[in-house]
């Protein structure tokens, strides 16, 4: 009996290990920065990050006047640098200089669908900022990240506070974060991105609309740079960024301008505006947020998105309200309610 019985729990020892060690062989991988081997360098078009990688990098300069500013713009998940073609146009117009680059695992930077990481991410901004202060010393830097761009730009400066920006514009940031995810809806997540992480899905039959836009949609559609297929070991590395966004929030001392479309389909309100309340939190900086009525997840790309571009240009001549569009009015009105 005693024998029978040790063997049972050998038995159930040797698979538990079996199971341990399957689960550990199928973790969710991340690819992240080699060892530094330069201090970086910013070409015209690309940022050689420390460890050599190539980032591809688009800019837009004003033509005709002397610069007031520059903007290092992030894009999203599964979107590249070209994101930011038009938004750029038009702040070269005002006098802004912007500069985006393919952030890696994605447009036609390397690893093209593997998760980097989330301090390899925070790194390379890093870098890219300490390069371009370097290019412009004495001019004003902001950052404006789009979803998963605000995302790493909130976790970047929750850790390093003292990066020399000089204020930061979130487009419809990345902050539906664990916490506010149904139950099943993480547990299929952990199991699938650590059983069979390579397995990829498409946004197909979801009968989600991320903009009012569509022709930019169908342009999406049929450029080979944009992601189609993602990977569940990204999507699961996307929602540890979100995580440590919503827990970087009242870490934020740096001036602020939130942008939330009220018709967002991809970030629900419920965690957007409990992001906002923790951000809101801290006193320290001027944090300003504006709510469209007609806004869509791709904010900067809606129909409607040269009102939002006249919103930060206004925004970053005086980080102060009222903005042109009255965003920030509504805003006020609505987060009162709740």
């Amino acid at each position: 009996m005693a024998i029978n019985l040790l063997f049972n729990k050998i038995g159930r020892l040797l698979f538990i290990l079996s199971v341990a060690r399957i689960m550990i062989a199928c973790t969710p991988n991340v690819h992240p920065a080699g060892i530094a081997v330069s201090a970086g360098q910013l070409l015209d078009h690309a940022f050689i990050a420390p460890d050599g990688a190539k980032l591809p990098l688009k800019v837009w300069k004003p033509t005709k006047q002397k610069a007031k500013a520059v903007i290092i713009a992030l894009h999203g998940f599964n979107d590249y640098s070209h994101f930011f073609l038009q938004p750029g146009l038009y702040f070269s117009q005002q006098r802004i200089i912007s500069y985006a680059y393919d952030q890696r695992g994605f447009g036609g930077s390397p690893n093209r669908g593997l998760w980097a990481g989330v301090d390899t991410y925070i790194s390379d901004l890093e870098n890219f900022i300490r390069l371009i202060k370097i290019r412009y010393p004495a001019m004003p830097l902001y950052l404006l990240g789009e979803s998963m761009g605000g995302a790493i730009i909130i976790s970047t400066l929750a850790q390093s506070p003292l990066l020399p920006v000089d204020g930061i514009v979130l487009a419809a940031p990345a902050v539906w974060a664990r916490q506010t995810m149904p139950w099943y809806q993480n547990a299929l997540l952990w199991g699938l991105s650590h059983t069979v992480p390579w397995i990829t899905l498409t946004g197909e039959g979801l009968d989600i609309k991320p903009s009012d836009n569509i022709e930019m949609l169908i342009a999406l559609g049929k450029d080979p740079m944009v992601i189609k297929e993602t990977r569940i070991e990204a999507i699961y590395g996307l929602v540890n960024l979100m995580d440590q966004a919503v827990r970087g929030a009242e870490k934020i001392r740096t001036n602020t301008l939130l942008l939330y479309g009220e018709k967002d389909e991809i970030i629900p309100k419920q965690p957007a505006y409990q992001f906002l309340q923790k951000l809101t939190a801290n006193k320290t900086g001027s944090h300003l947020v504006a709510f469209y009525k007609d806004g869509y997840h791709m904010l900067l790309r809606d129909l409607r998105a040269s009102v939002l571009w006249r919103d930060v240009n206004s925004w970053i001549n005086s980080f102060t309200s009222p903005l042109p569009s009255g965003a920030d009015k509504r805003a006020l009105q609505l987060l009162k309610k709740m």
